[in-house]
């Protein structure tokens, strides 16, 4: 594909209009809310003039959750967008094919049966999740392989609902008997209520992204080049399998972590990189970015508006994301089965 002057301005000008749609929610999301800080003492209070109420808010409330959100709505976004390249199926999203699921019941079940100091718990949280929805990625992948055929796309969504439906029914069932804290905190992580309030969770978590995102990046030619046929990736001399096995190792270990902190999150991984392939174009090395910047903004649209809609609890923002969702899933599903 020849990347013309052109197309690079117009890259720019998306790039930028995304990102000061981003500040501008982010203003709004610190300015709103059961406990905000005002616009006209953002700044003040930034610069360290604020009163205590002001820093208190921002920073041991509203900025840890931003950062919280972006990070997991990013990450969720180049999930979605490492699954539908890989198995060239517009349908592909972490929550959707299990992923989320499978990191949830691993939570669900440490959480429940091996309680730890809350600090060491924060710092584990990302690893039991990695496990978690490895497993169920490995499983999902056994279902759906044919030895003549290989991996079946619309067989590995169908399969990766299955096992989406049956692991959170598992989760409603190992909870169903427990103490009510706990109930309490796994019925929020299941309906996607971003939980996430410290910095010590950002910081188990941020080592994931530093290492996972240049990787992913650096992936992006194997990506374009995964997306033409088989017999022309290996012509060009890419070893299949192998760059498969990397992508998708990647997918699911971002998606677990963004899930581990936000609860059970679906459809960012699908929506983000549908729009920003249909304002970039599918060359991978402009469309991550943009879908990046995408389901970070999705994430932290859905969680403004859930904290904002009934004070002070709110709608968790996995069920405004659903709601925006699952209609373009369907509408997805109908426009793939008539193709």
């Amino acid at each position: 594909m020849i990347v013309t002057n052109s197309y690079k301005k117009r890259y720019k000008w998306i790039l930028s209009a995304i990102l000061i749609g981003l500040i501008c929610t982010i203003i709004l999301a610190i300015s709103l809310g059961y406990s905000s800080v005002s616009i006209d003492r953002l700044i003040p209070t930034i610069l360290g003039q604020g009163s205590f109420k002001d820093e208190f808010v921002l920073f041991s409330i509203r900025l840890p959750r931003m950062i919280i959100t972006l990070l997991a709505g990013v990450g969720l976004a180049l999930s979605g967008a490492i699954l539908q390249g890989v198995t060239k199926n517009d349908l592909a999203d972490p929550g959707i094919i299990g992923i989320n699921a499978g990191a949830g019941v691993a939570i669900t079940l440490f959480y429940l049966f091996y309680p730890l100091d809350t600090g060491i718990f924060v710092f584990l949280l990302p690893i039991i999740a990695f496990f978690g929805a490895m497993i169920t990625a490995l499983l999902i992948y056994a279902f759906s392989y044919e030895r003549k055929r290989g991996i079946q796309p619309s067989k590995l969504i169908l399969t990766g609902i299955g096992f989406s439906m049956a692991l959170s029914g598992l989760m409603i069932v190992l909870i169903s008997s427990s103490e009510s804290q706990k109930v309490d905190f796994i019925a929020r992580w299941l309906a996607g209520n971003i939980w996430g309030y410290d910095w010590s969770l950002i910081l188990s978590i941020l080592p994931w992204f530093l290492i996972l995102i240049p990787f992913i990046l650096y992936k992006a030619h194997q990506l374009n080049v995964l997306g033409l046929s088989e017999q022309v990736t290996i012509g060009v001399g890419v070893p299949l399998q192998k760059e498969r096995t990397y992508l998708l190792m990647a997918a699911v270990a971002i998606a677990a972590v963004s899930v581990s902190v936000t609860g059970g999150v679906a459809f960012v991984g699908l929506m983000a990189p549908h729009i920003a392939r249909a304002l970039v174009g599918p060359r991978h090395q402009y469309f991550l970015p943009v879908a990046m910047l995408l389901g970070g903004w999705l994430l932290l649209v859905a969680d403004t508006i859930g904290r904002n809609v009934l004070e002070p609890d709110g709608i968790p923002a996995g069920i405004v994301v659903s709601l925006i969702g699952a209609p373009y899933f369907i509408y997805l599903l109908l426009k793939n089965s008539r193709m």
